[in-house]
């Protein structure tokens, strides 16, 4: 268990995530203007008249966002509703330029109702943390203050873009359950476990670098053994994994110096600070009162059938949880390999086109990609592939590359230390595959028997004392055997045939 140690007892944390995602869609949810929003388009080139309010403007649901989140939905296991509304969240800020913002209520039932997931615990162990809801809402704008000494400026190109807002549950009745989050590294597991989802599901790119995926992070902290909850805080608009586990802790640490002293938590918003990693309060939190929810009267009832609901769920690809099971059953991997190797689609993509119909190959594959690929990050594109400049050229090592690699090293006609040559030369940029690599350089294994064993005979002919000392017991000393009859041979025996000759000869 994660635990912070106070002066009067130890602390556990307890947190609980709500995290925005922008749908992938065309168009946004309630206009037919771009969703593709990005920094680099001109502000207020793709916001049309609904998303800026214009007077007589009526939003018109996009069904296509409904089924990005019925989809995600069902990749975390949640019972999808077939009956929801749209209500109007009552704000007013510069970058909502309706004065309100089109979501689902909490009182109302969400397209996407209880649900779950699972991730490592700090245990070691397979832990399920429970989903409340998902919800569709339309995103704001976004305010620029850096372009004018006195001026504020808004650009509407993201308004109106589809949000799914994923809200972890926290069982109040049962405060025993401990199916929630509780330490900055579970926090972290179950945002990339959530991103994982919603990009193999082709829901969402969930790029936190670009704000397509953002969380805010609610804390609150009690006694080991306390069975009640108490008063949480909400830091906002989180866009970094490495920021959340920070602000996590300093905020837990902050509430249990306040309770140690005699005082007590407010429930507050709190601000973090990139620069030195704390938290401070922006100010009082709202709830629902504050909001004013209420029906909105432009939309209609949703209304999601079940046979609508089967056909979403025969479209979806395999999740990652179940490509890790199936990496572990079928193919024989550790977890922590088959955990390294759906960190992303793309790199499970790669590693299954790897070993093809050949499952002998999957644990070599396996070690190499994680051993040797994911050594050089600086060059794993997101097109999954290994790229090294040659003259302004990429050189690519492609998952054929590797699958060859590997069968050579299995049928014996290179060793492992030939086939980290041939790899380092394609790094390097050399071209041609690893079979034209190893004829160019002369990198053949040496499996004849005889050869080998000519040059086994030198190396003892000229060790008497060691055979001595092997003899008597010393039988470490194979190894010294080995990598003489190794050097003489220029690394090109086979090892094997090595080890069986010299023991033979020394029994």
């Amino acid at each position: 268990m994660y635990t912070i140690k106070g002066k009067t007892c130890d602390w556990e944390v307890v947190i609980g995530l709500e995290t925005h995602i922008e749908v992938l869609s065309k168009s946004k949810i309630f206009s037919g203007a771009s969703a593709d929003y990005n920094p680099t388009i001109a502000p207020n080139t793709q916001a049309c008249m609904v998303d800026v309010a214009m007077p007589g403007m009526l939003p018109v649901l996009n069904k296509y966002c409904v089924e990005q989140a019925i989809k995600f939905g069902l990749g975390i296991n949640a019972k999808i509703s077939n009956h929801s509304k749209f209500a109007r969240k009552q704000y007013f800020y510069p970058d909502l330029p309706q004065g309100y913002q089109i979501s689902q209520p909490a009182e109302e039932p969400p397209v996407v109702g209880r649900g779950w997931i699972e991730i490592m615990g700090d245990d070691g162990k397979q832990k399920k943390i429970l989903i409340e809801r998902a919800h569709l809402e339309q995103d704001a704008g976004k305010l620029k203050h850096d372009m004018h000494p006195t001026k504020s400026f808004a650009d509407y190109n993201r308004t109106g873009v589809a949000l799914l807002e994923i809200v972890t549950f926290l069982d109040v009745k049962n405060p025993e359950n401990n199916s929630y989050i509780t330490s900055p590294d579970e926090a972290e597991r179950y945002l990339r476990e959530i991103r994982e989802i919603a990009r193999a599901l082709g829901v969402s790119k969930a790029n936190m670098e670009e704000g397509s995926m953002r969380a805010d992070v609610n804390v609150s902290v009690r006694p080991v053994g306390d069975t009640k909850f108490r008063t949480r805080t909400e830091t906002k608009n989180m866009v970094s994994f490495k920021f959340i586990k920070t602000a996590i802790e300093y905020e837990a640490r902050r509430q249990i110096e306040i309770y140690e002293n005699g005082g007590t938590v407010s429930q507050d918003t709190m601000r973090y600070s990139q620069e030195d990693g704390t938290t401070s309060v922006l100010r009082s939190k709202e709830d629902a009162l504050d909001y004013r929810y209420f029906p909105d009267p432009d939309l209609l009832e949703l209304e999601i059938s079940d046979d609508e609901i089967e056909r979403v769920r025969k479209t979806m690809p395999e999740l990652p949880s179940a490509t890790r099971a199936r990496y572990i059953n079928d193919l024989g991997l550790a977890e922590y390999d088959a955990a390294r190797l759906t960190e992303t689609t793309d790199i499970s993509h790669w590693f299954d086109t790897a070993v093809g119909d050949k499952k002998q190959r999957a644990k070599p594959i396996a070690n190499w990609m994680i051993s040797e690929l994911f050594a050089h990050p600086e060059n794993w594109d997101v097109t999954n592939t290994i790229q090294v400049a040659e003259d302004g050229a990429p050189r690519i090592i492609t998952p054929s590359d590797l699958a060859l690699l590997v069968d050579m090293i299995s049928e014996n006609q290179i060793n492992g230390k030939q086939a980290k040559e041939i790899f380092i030369k394609m790094l390097d940029g050399e071209s041609g595959t690893p079979q034209e690599i190893a004829d160019k350089f002369g990198m053949k294994q040496m499996t004849d028997t005889g050869a080998i064993e000519k040059i086994v005979d030198n190396v003892i002919a000229a060790n008497q004392p060691q055979v001595e000392q092997y003899k008597s017991g010393k039988v470490g000393l194979l190894g010294f055997f080995v990598g003489n009859v190794m050097k003489l041979s220029g690394g090109t025996a086979n090892p094997a045939v090595v080890n069986e000759i010299i023991r033979k000869k020394l029994a």
